[in-house]
């Protein structure tokens, strides 16, 4: 493998490895290459809900009223520090565009198609490549203690229905008897039965293990500075040296756009959210599956090994600093809803960045006018959901089969 291999993918969280993973068993030979360490980015500290009930798209009627509600304060769910960016200033103005009821339902097809291709796969997908990843089957709920923001997401309901995804609505009382680790005050709950969850960072240890075993390659500490397109396929270099391939798959998350502009093949029109987690060790008294604290835009996941609190969308670019506003907001917002909302323990406090597309739609596919360039980022907040069909489709694309699910919608060529 110290010569030409099939495809070279750029970034090793759970996109790249899915893609890697795909294309190697379609019979390619593969290279991943990551700039740290694997699913060192955003797939280590997210929550690991797979939820085909998340496929409404972020930008929805009135999310930028109430971004600018919030823009004054810091540790808001929704958040855009203020400041002079105008390629962030020019995103947001195309996010707004689209925040209307026909480009929500567009959108919301989009997702909800990827999404439950990749629920439908995630069984034997984790048994054959991440047994060790938790992976259970428990649905997952959504939980509010005020009936106005209860309404309007159960409005939403029918939409879900008509994609083939379950939605049944709880009343307050009923929940909380099956529920003792809530606090009195809940009004209602929306029970997902058919979202499940796992661990993210096993499920990476473990495509990476699979990957290894079945002949990929993985180069962790090298950074790519440039690509370079040859006669038959690309040249991609980095702090390793060069490596030649016939197709290269970027699939490095928020930072994508980034990589894509310095190596002259364009702009994509992605911008990075930062989210927050906290993990602790597991309390006494936890919920019986994933949930999502509404108002407060908290998301708790437990396992067996741990108990994450996370969330919040940041817009401050790349910027690292854990702001501990925001962590302490996430532990706030879970003693409103949870008798024990975190454990004796913590063990970790983690921020990262998601790939937020400008309509909240992955990008996949070839990167206009080039012949071996292809994308694989965008997935916002569901980059693990995702993840299978994402690397199914990638892997159908660049070995030029028919696609299992139609690649229009995900096409970067409809920024172009």
């Amino acid at each position: 493998m110290g010569g030409r291999v099939d495809v070279v993918v750029v970034g090793g969280g759970v996109i790249g490895l899915c893609t890697a993973l795909c294309l190697v068993e379609a019979g390619r030979s593969v290279r991943l290459l990551e700039a740290g360490t694997m699913g060192s980015g955003s797939s280590h500290g997210n929550c690991g809900t797979l939820t085909p009930s998340h496929a409404g798209p972020l930008a929805a009627p009135g999310t930028i009223a109430k971004a600018m509600r919030w823009m004054l304060t810091p540790d808001a769910p929704f958040y855009v520090a203020p400041r002079f960016d105008p390629t962030l200033w020019r995103w947001l103005f195309g996010f707004a565009r689209r925040c209307n009821a026909r480009d929500w339902h567009s959108a919301m097809a989009s997702r909800a198609t990827i999404l439950n291709a990749s629920r439908a796969a995630f069984p034997d997908w984790v048994a054959r490549h991440a047994p060790g990843a938790e992976y259970a089957e428990e649905g997952a709920d959504c939980v509010f203690r005020t009936e106005s923001d209860f309404d309007l997401m159960a409005a939403e309901m029918p939409a879900l229905h008509a994609l083939g995804i379950a939605a049944e609505a709880v009343p307050g009382a009923e929940y909380l008897r099956a529920n003792p680790a809530f606090r009195d005050g809940v009004f209602a709950a929306i029970h997902y039965p058919g979202d499940a969850r796992l661990r993210p960072d096993r499920y990476v240890d473990g495509l990476a293990a699979s990957l290894r075993a079945l002949g990929g390659v993985i180069d962790e500490g090298f950074k790519v500075e440039g690509i370079v397109r040859e006669a038959d396929g690309v040249r991609v270099r980095g702090s390793g040296g060069d490596v030649v391939a016939g197709e290269v798959v970027i699939a490095t998350g928020a930072w994508t756009p980034t990589l894509v502009k310095s190596a002259g093949l364009g702009a994509l029109p992605v911008q990075p959210g930062k989210g927050y987690s906290m993990t602790y060790e597991r309390p006494r008294l936890v919920p019986q599956r994933p949930v999502v604290l509404h108002e407060r835009s908290v998301c708790v996941t437990v396992w067996d090994s741990g108990f994450r609190l996370g969330s919040t969308m940041e817009f401050s670019g790349y910027d690292a600093t854990l702001n501990r506003r925001r962590l302490d907001a996430l532990e706030r917002g879970a003693a409103e809803y949870l008798h024990e909302p975190f454990g004796a323990v913590k063990q970790e406090e983690w921020c990262g960045w998601r790939p937020l597309s400008v309509d909240d739609v992955p990008i996949l596919g070839r990167v206009p006018g080039q012949a071996h360039v292809w994308v694989a980022t965008g997935h916002g907040m569901l980059g693990v959901s995702m993840s299978p069909a994402t690397g199914q489709l990638m892997a159908d694309l660049v070995c030029g089969r028919a696609p299992r699910i139609d690649p229009a919608p995900y096409s970067p060529a409809r920024f172009a």
